[in-house]
């Protein structure tokens, strides 16, 4: 079955009735069996929900999953996937890292006796270099938010030991166009509230693993903390997948005529999109990934230049998030990555003038006059 069919039909709930859709079950117990010999998955909606478990199954079916979990937020899957490791344990981190990722692992893993450090994963002699005898896990993002620089996953798996598991986030490229695990990651994980629910009405996030051994411990984390994905929240992620393939490809090429025309632009000194042949990871997203995404990062001349586009865009949002079906610009600094010293920002090329671009599937030329006019 082909990727988009598999949107649409990929895992099917076995529903009475004959939906189409996978029901909104808000129930949140369940009677038991009558012979105690028995056992039914559905017990408590925190240990299982049918609505869930239909969304859990579709993303594990397109990642190419052993099982995955889904949960009311994407830090909370984060969160959740990090109570994997014990204290006194050393994780690899990517240096360019979701700001809301290194807060969790600065002021709350790190005082739970993890240790971090923070490297460009992109250069495996650094990788390499970063491993201490304690090294249990590598947390990935590829490409980086807001840098979009790119990691070699495979490059990664052949440089460390066995026994550390590859942990990569794959919000911004989706299964639709990456695939971790096939590439040697251990656990891929997703904001869902993002590109796989589409249309920024929904949170969520979700943690597929590739191994029956991981995902036994996973479950357990899954079932103890209970940050689990709501029935209606999981419905609407559902319904968002549904699309995902024919967003991705949109966004996609709309994405590359905006990279391209703000290439030429003058008030533009700088633009980070995978998909231009300039971009230094243009080669490996070629050869591990099926597209480039949307997402777009780009410097303006002045910082008074980017407050205008902030400021005077009317059909592009300002606002943090991204993924979904209208684009959205945000500016780092301020935003989210706003819990950064400064001196470590700019060193990370992360200035008051780099703005983050989510492109989403309008008509490219209204997007390219929306920002001309707000540029003047």
């Amino acid at each position: 079955m082909k990727f988009d069919t598999a949107c649409i039909h990929g895992y099917r709930h076995k529903e009475p009735t004959g939906g189409l859709s996978v029901p909104i079950y808000m129930a949140s117990t369940y009677r038991h069996p009558i012979d105690p010999q028995e056992y039914d998955s559905y017990v408590y909606s925190r240990i299982q929900n049918p609505t869930r478990e239909t969304a859990e199954k579709t993303v594990a079916a397109l990642e190419g999953g052993v099982e995955c979990y889904g949960f009311s937020t994407g830090m909370a899957a984060i969160a959740t996937v990090m109570e994997l490791f014990d204290p006194g344990d050393h994780i690899i981190a990517t240096e360019d890292l979701y700001g809301g990722a290194i807060r969790l692992f600065r002021t709350i893993l790190e005082r739970r006796g993890l240790s971090f450090d923070f490297v460009d994963t992109g250069d495996i002699v650094a990788v390499k270099a970063a491993i201490r005898p304690n090294t249990k896990g590598i947390y990935l993002e590829t490409p980086t938010n807001p840098m979009m620089d790119i990691t070699d996953i495979k490059a990664v798996k052949a440089a460390v030991y066995p026994d550390i598991l590859i942990i990569v986030d794959n919000t911004f490229l989706t299964p639709y166009f990456l695939n971790p695990l096939e590439l040697g990651a251990d656990i891929v994980i997703h904001s869902g509230t993002k590109y796989l629910g589409g249309h920024s009405d929904t949170t969520s996030g979700f943690a597929v693993v590739g191994d029956i051994g991981l995902n036994e411990k996973l479950r357990q984390l899954h079932v103890s903390i209970g940050a689990c994905l709501s029935p209606f929240d999981s419905f609407l992620v559902l319904r968002g997948i549904k699309t995902l393939a024919i967003r991705m490809d949109k966004a996609q090429e709309n994405a590359m005529t905006l990279a391209t025309w703000l290439q030429n632009h003058p008030r533009i000194t700088r633009v980070l999109y995978p998909g231009l042949p300039s971009h230094k990871g243009y080669e490996i997203m070629k050869r591990q990934a099926y597209g480039f995404g949307a997402m777009i990062s780009f410097e303006t001349d002045t910082v008074q230049t980017a407050h205008n586009i902030l400021k005077h865009t009317k059909l592009i949002a300002y606002a943090e998030s991204l993924g979904c079906v209208n684009s959205l610009i945000t500016i780092p600094a301020m935003c989210t990555h706003e819990d950064l010293p400064e001196e470590e920002r700019l060193a990370r090329g992360i200035t008051d003038r780099l703005l983050r671009f989510s492109v989403g599937i309008e008509n490219a030329k209204d997007l390219i006059e929306d920002l001309q006019q707000a540029m003047g």
